[in-house]
C-alpha cells in the first residue's frame, strides 16, 4: 500500500552556485554524494540538483516535510547499473520508521536547466 508520494524540482543554476561553497554542500549532502557528483565533472550540478530534489520529495512523501530531519541523513546513491536508491540514516531513518512505510521508491530525471525527483513510500 502506498503511504506517501512526494515530488520536487530544482533549478540546476542553484546547484551551480553551490558548487563553489563547500560549507553549503556539506550542510545538505553526505560526503559520498558530493564525491560521486564531483566525479561527474561537468554534470556535477545536475547530479546534485536531482539529489536535492529527492531529499525535498522525501519530506513531502512523509507528509511532515523535513522538519527535524538532517538532509545529510538522506543519501541518494546509485547501484552499479545506475539505478538510484535511497539510504536513510539517523533523523531520516527515524522519521521513515514513524511513517509506517517500509519501502522507498525513487526516480530522478534532469535536463540542462532542471532536475526532478519523485519518491513513493510503501508499506508492504
Amino acid at each position: 500500500m502506498i503511504t506517501g508520494v512526494g515530488i520536487d524540482i530544482v533549478e540546476v543554476k542553484r546547484m551551480e552556485r553551490w558548487l563553489d561553497n563547500n560549507r553549503l554542500l556539506e550542510r545538505y549532502f553526505h560526503s559520498e554524494e558530493i564525491a560521486l557528483a564531483s566525479a561527474r565533472k561537468n554534470s556535477a550540478a545536475l547530479a546534485l540538483s536531482a539529489r536535492f530534489a529527492a531529499k525535498e520529495a522525501f519530506g513531502k512523501a512523509l507528509g511532515t516535510g523535513l522538519t527535524h530531519i538532517t538532509l545529510k541523513d538522506i543519501m541518494i546513491l546509485n547501484k552499479e547499473n545506475g539505478k538510484p536508491y535511497v539510504l536513510l540514516n539517523g533523523t531520516a531513518q527515524k522519521a521513515f520508521e514513524l511513517s509506517g512505510a517500509n519501502r522507498v521508491h525513487i526516480s530522478l530525471s534532469h535536463e540542462r536547466d532542471n532536475a526532478i525527483a519523485i519518491i513513493i513510500l510503501e508499506r508492504a
